[in-house]
């Protein structure tokens, strides 16, 4: 690929997450795998992904060699980086950012991120990056979606192909990778939370003990959610958010 990085597509896969366990490293990294159709794609907390025809599957293989922490930064790299790669294609005033790990076009879930790691000791030595993108139609039979999903092509006339969507997207990871081994991460904390979907309105977040409405006040050094509520700001690592 023009952006120097390596990659295999393959045409069926039941997750590029699988395909990523086996990789052995001897393409080097980062190294990306994309397949025209999965069947069995996962989403965060084990939940099934529906890839619709056309859709865009990867996984990107890092060898960061850093903190749990540092690794997990990532999420927002490759959230910006799909940021930047869809707003080739769809005016960027219709795309926001959902903590932790979504993109949505109008509102409407589009695309999705999941992170898997493996250490050696302190330090992470593998990480995966899946990224499914909804290039075509929104898929069908989404049960209990918190976002409707939508489509690439529910807003463009001519979507591109997982092939060329690879392209861009692989290109725009190498700057903004960059950008985060230069500046740090708070000028990746700065550029996402700029593309927050309702920063500075009431959203709700649910954990595993309680569930917090507050004002969504971005996101701090760490990546976590911010809210501010009647008896403070409150910081939330983990939960999922509704609005």
């Amino acid at each position: 690929m023009q952006s120097g990085a390596f990659a295999t597509i393959t045409e069926r896969a039941g997750s590029t997450m699988d395909l990523a366990r086996c990789y052995d490293g001897a393409q080097g990294f980062p190294y990306w795998i994309m397949a025209l159709l999965q069947t069995d794609a996962r989403g965060r907390q084990g939940k099934s992904w529906l890839s619709a025809h056309g859709s865009f599957s990867a996984t990107l293989i890092l060898q960061p060699n850093c903190t749990p922490a540092k690794a997990a930064q990532h999420s927002f790299v490759a959230a910006i980086t799909l940021f930047r790669t869809l707003a080739e294609f769809v005016d960027s005033s219709k795309l926001s950012q959902k903590w932790p790990n979504d993109v949505l076009i109008n509102g409407g879930k589009v695309a999705g991120i999941l992170l898997e790691s493996s250490a050696t000791g302190v330090n992470v030595d593998r990480l995966s990056v899946g990224i499914g993108v909804n290039l075509g139609l929104a898929p069908k039979g989404v049960l209990g979606a918190r976002f409707r999903p939508v489509g690439l092509s529910d807003f463009v006339r001519t979507p591109p192909t997982p092939e060329e969507f690879l392209e861009a997207l692989a290109a725009h990871f190498v700057v903004v990778e960059e950008k985060l081994v230069t500046k740090g991460f708070s000028e990746i904390r700065e550029e996402w939370n700029g593309q927050a979907a309702r920063l500075g309105k009431i959203i709700t977040a649910r954990t595993n003990q309680a569930e917090i409405r507050g004002i969504f006040d971005g996101i701090d050094e760490d990546g976590s959610l911010l809210l501010l509520t009647p008896s403070g700001k409150i910081v939330i690592p983990a939960a999922d958010i509704y609005f």
